[in-house]
């Protein structure tokens, strides 16, 4: 979690540089939803409550919001730092996951404006107590390859109807893949 703050602090500073020179800058909120490959494994030491003895693995549906800046700095290149939450319940149990990302974003401008990105940072994940009566935390690496279209409706607001990324996660020593969907608000200055 370490380089994940340092990650956001540097965006942060990049960001107050940015905004004197007249930089690009786009804010983005919205929906997200996220189809994720759930585990909690057998009886270890990260559980916070008694694990099962076997693990237990599933999908789960997961809504929640994005949040994302970035800051144009070379012709159609951005710098993006991406932010999400999205909770469920998996066999009873709420289900909270978290991303903190960054990277390069490039974007076409126009009144249609195509976009995608390229992220990595860490992402958490906690299950609660449920039938399983079970309760996990766990932090992993994360990275999101995606793309999606904004609409702009007025000079300084467009519309995302669509952010599709795949997301690919590590908990428990393996790859998770999972699909994430956005639709919401961009504001540029």
């Amino acid at each position: 979690m370490r380089l994940v703050s340092l990650l956001c602090a540097s965006f942060v500073l990049l960001f107050i540089l940015a905004v004197p020179s007249h930089a690009q800058v786009e804010l983005y909120a919205g929906y997200s939803y996220v189809r994720a490959s759930v585990t909690i494994p057998a009886q270890n030491s990260s559980c916070v409550t008694i694990c099962p003895a076997l693990p237990v693995t599933g999908n789960v549906n997961l809504n929640g919001w994005e949040a994302s800046g970035a800051f144009k700095f070379i012709g159609p290149l951005s710098l993006k730092a991406d932010f999400s939450g999205t909770s469920g319940t998996f066999h009873g149990a709420n289900t909270h996951f978290q991303t903190y990302m960054i990277g390069p974003q490039l974007r076409f401008p126009g009144p249609i404006s195509p976009f995608a990105h390229f992220l990595f940072g860490a992402a958490h994940e906690a299950i609660g107590p449920g039938s399983l009566n079970s309760s996990f935390k766990q932090n992993a690496f994360a990275t999101a390859v995606g793309a999606g279209l904004d609409l702009k409706v007025l000079p300084f607001i467009s519309l995302r109807p669509i952010q599709f990324d795949y997301l690919l996660t590590r908990f428990n020593s393996s790859n998770h893949h999972q699909p994430r969907l956005s639709a919401g608000i961009v504001v540029h200055f």
